[in-house]
């Protein structure tokens, strides 16, 4: 479990090498796995940085599954960038080298603080501290509005307007998104 001023979140290091389970590195903010995919692609991405994909949660978009942020950000390791994720989305078991901060609560479309932070901020994940921490002024942090996105792309049809009711009463991910209870 990681805690700190983005949120709550949890982190798998078992496939993570010992010296990459702290990162330190300024944010690229994306609000899709599709963003990344294409900064990458558009060579956008060659330095050390922290991968915050927002508006993945229960509430935003349903939480999809996060599979295609991955062998991106492992190529960009293995280039030997210090890279992670940080998400309020989810990603199975096979999250694997790459370490990611996942399962963000609150999430950005429930008010959550991750939707706070902006590109270049300094994000620092540690593992070993379970801490998950923004390096901005206090007085700055606080003060700043949270971001908020149109998602009515997002699954556009007739799933996005069936399934409104649900996202509206969604709970958080940290205990078990269940429409329920």
């Amino acid at each position: 479990m990681l805690d700190g001023d983005i949120g709550r979140a949890v982190i798998k290091t078992s496939a993570v090498a010992h010296e990459r389970h702290v990162v330190e590195a300024p944010a690229r903010v994306f609000h899709s796995q599709e963003e990344l995919q294409v900064a990458f692609r558009q060579g956008t991405l060659g330095e050390d940085f922290v991968a915050v994909v927002r508006f993945q949660g229960p509430k935003a978009n349903g939480m999809p599954e996060l599979h295609k942020l991955m062998p991106p950000l492992g190529v960009l390791q293995d280039r030997g960038h210090r890279v992670a994720l940080v998400t309020d989305g989810r990603l199975s078991g096979a999250s694997g080298k790459v370490p990611a901060a996942i399962h963000v609560t609150p999430e950005a479309a429930d008010g959550g603080w991750i939707a706070k932070v902006r590109d270049g901020d300094i994000i620092r994940l540690d593992a070993p501290r379970g801490r998950l921490e923004v390096k901005v002024d206090p007085a700055e942090w606080a003060a700043r509005e949270l971001v908020q996105v149109d998602l009515a792309g997002s699954h556009a049809g007739v799933g996005r307007e069936l399934f409104g009711a649900f996202r509206a009463s969604v709970g958080r991910a940290e205990t078990g998104a269940a429409i329920f209870g």
